[in-house]
């Protein structure tokens, strides 16, 4: 029988600490590099979202006649002007069409969808870029701004954490409203989001168009995607039924890329509200608490990925801090930081990730 003294006994639970400590860290320099490599081997950003500066522009067109005369297939014509990097001011002609059958009926500036053509965008910011959709405040007033850069701020902290995203750009659009003989001008915030075309072009994927189980998706991947909802408290959502996810065929993987986080308690609009898909309203009264949706899987891959999320944290507040000079107001700047921070506590307590994330899954 071998006995071990005291001091022995502290030298060998300390090594056993250094050596969890040292395996981890290997285990987020891996992950950290197989993304470099994934992102190495992608197809260029179009240089409209390669430059991330807020992009000035100017649209005109009326709002009544947006809603009325659009659909998916209908489109008005329109003008879109643009200022890049203080430059002089530039213009093309474009075609416009609604987004959205709630805020369509709902909100004052309606979501909107571009196509541009391929003459027009030739030597501009905008080539390689055919259709384009266009994040817009529901309603006027400061809070539609912020919530819209809170949205825009999803969007980044994905681009953060998965390889596999939507571009974005800031904008600082002026809307010219036409109201019969006269026009009413809007200063607004908003954003460009890619066209799944090109993400699917620049990630060397194939779009997936009908409906696949999410256990048959790549399990990391799938993973690190429920993970990222629960992390901005979005129940909007369905990998199962592709709402407000786009599936992707790459390198032999299904993976499902997120969009449309309006609905989450991250941005906490106020028209946001709890999914009533898979019986969520019964676990969460309202969109700030979270709700995981995520499919069981091997515990292991729980554990992996949320090292990867404990990993990215000083970067997922480096870039939350980069945007706070888009807020108007500080407050709204202020509960962002606080959901993501409440996010981190649950994380990183044993007992609050298991209850709250591991015993929360879905078996079917």
């Amino acid at each position: 029988m071998i006995i071990f003294n005291k001091a022995e006994i502290l030298n060998m639970k300390s090594q056993t600490v250094l050596l969890i400590l040292a395996y981890y860290m290997f285990l987020g320099q891996v992950m950290f590099s197989q993304q470099a490599i994934l992102e190495e081997g992608f197809k260029e950003t179009t240089a409209l979202f390669k430059n991330q500066e807020a992009l000035s522009v100017k649209l005109r067109f009326s709002a009544k006649n947006l809603r009325e005369k659009t659909n998916d297939s209908t489109y008005i014509m329109s003008t879109l002007w643009y200022n890049d990097k203080g430059a002089a001011w530039d213009s093309m002609n474009i075609k416009l069409r609604a987004r959205g059958n709630f805020r369509r009926d709902n909100c004052y500036y309606v979501p909107l969808r571009i196509k541009l053509k391929k003459s027009a965008t030739k030597g501009t910011i905008f080539q390689g870029n055919k259709k384009l959709k266009v994040v817009l405040p529901c309603l006027e007033g400061r809070n539609g701004n912020d919530y819209v850069i809170k949205e825009y701020l999803a969007y980044k902290l994905y681009e953060d954490i998965s390889p596999y995203h939507f571009k974005t750009r800031l904008l600082e659009l002026e809307f010219l409203e036409e109201k019969g003989q006269r026009i009413k001008k809007h200063q607004i915030q908003g954003f460009l989001i890619e066209d799944i075309d090109n993400v699917a072009e620049r990630v060397h994927g194939k779009q997936i168009k009908r409906v696949i189980h999410p256990l048959q998706h790549d399990p990391t991947f799938a993973v690190e995607n429920a993970f990222f909802e629960y992390l901005i408290g979005n129940t909007d959502y369905s990998a199962r039924i592709q709402h407000n996810q786009r599936l992707m065929f790459i390198e032999d993987k299904i993976i499902a890329i997120p969009y449309d986080f309006d609905m989450s308690g991250l941005v906490n609009t106020h028209y946001a509200t709890v999914s009533n898909i898979q019986n969520i309203p019964t676990q969460i009264d309202e969109v700030t608490q979270r709700a995981y949706k995520g499919y069981n899987r091997d515990e292991a891959l729980f554990q992996k990925v949320r090292q990867t999320y404990l990993d990215h944290k000083e970067q997922f507040f480096a870039t939350i801090e980069s945007l706070e000079i888009y807020f108007r107001d500080p407050g709204q700047f202020r509960t962002a930081k606080e959901f993501i921070e409440d996010f981190y506590e649950i994380l990183e307590d044993d007992k609050k990730f298991e209850r709250n994330i591991v015993n929360r899954t879905r078996l079917k």
